[in-house]
């Protein structure tokens, strides 16, 4: 079972997420409606979509028909307008940053490319994937994995060209001007791109050069530095059903998504900190 499902995150997650939940309003001119599904109900159809990738009816039969497909998008939308996702995954990273320290002395950054057959705003023809429709993101991380700010877009757009989106994104968390060194891969390695990384202030920069690729018959040197550590937030990232391939059509449902996937990303590695010292 992954993470996102065990009872104790799926508690914490609640007892954060809670609080923030914007009042409903009541427009029946004489108050007589069905009662309103409780909101503890609609957060676990969201968190096991984030799992499963299962489409919203698919949901609706797991839960038991207790919660309708349609009262489920709706309520993720009234969720997403109050800024419960934004606030839960920002929430959750000042906690990292409060008790485990976010590791700023080495940031990487890349992409990730993944499935969006319902196409929309935000997807693209997949260069990897016999044009299919698509979509990426650009992620940055700390020297531990945890995502700082991201990007996303089409699967057709280029990684350089989502450089300067995801730092702006590093920037409006305030993290930007604490980075040391940033990692990239051999795609970023262009003058242009050295230059631009400059005017963000960003001066020690560790990325692969182009040409480093060994001939045949030759030793592979590859020396990937820290980059390591964000393809292993991507593989984490992409184990979620909703994340690897992805059916929504709207990019600040996919934001959501992957604002919820770091909250349970960071509230998994600080459980697994107050337990490092428990019997097993």
């Amino acid at each position: 079972m992954t993470r996102a499902l065990d009872p104790e995150v799926v508690e914490i997650i609640w007892t954060t997420i809670e609080p923030l939940l914007p009042v409903p309003e009541d427009h029946h001119p004489l108050g007589c409606h069905n009662p309103r599904i409780p909101d503890r109900i609609c957060f676990r159809g969201i968190l096991i979509r984030l799992v499963t990738g299962a489409s919203w009816v698919d949901i609706e039969a797991i839960l038991n028909f207790e919660v309708s497909d349609t009262t489920l998008r709706q309520r993720r939308n009234e969720w997403i307008e109050a800024g419960v996702f934004e606030h839960l995954a920002a929430e959750a990273r000042a906690a990292y940053d409060r008790i485990l320290t976010l590791d700023l002395e080495h940031v990487a950054i890349d992409g990730s490319l993944h499935k969006a057959p319902c196409g929309g705003p935000g997807t693209g023809k997949s260069p990897v994937d016999r044009a299919k429709l698509g979509w990426k993101w650009s992620v940055a991380v700390d020297a531990n994995g945890i995502p700082i700010g991201w990007a996303i877009d089409g699967a057709n757009r280029n990684d350089v060209a989502m450089l300067e989106p995801t730092l702006d994104a590093v920037a409006a968390n305030g993290l930007l001007a604490d980075i040391s060194t940033l990692s990239l891969d051999r795609g970023y390695d262009y003058p242009a791109v050295r230059a631009r990384l400059h005017t963000y202030g960003l001066t020690d920069l560790d990325i692969q050069r182009r040409g480093t690729k060994p001939k045949p018959g030759e030793p592979h040197r590859l020396t990937l530095g820290l980059r390591w550590i964000v393809e292993a937030t991507n593989t984490w990232w992409s184990n979620y059903g909703q994340l690897r391939r992805n059916t929504d059509r709207q990019p600040r449902h996919r934001h959501a998504a992957l604002q919820l996937a770091t909250t349970v990303l960071i509230i998994g590695r600080l459980i697994t900190y107050r337990n490092r010292w428990s019997p097993t």
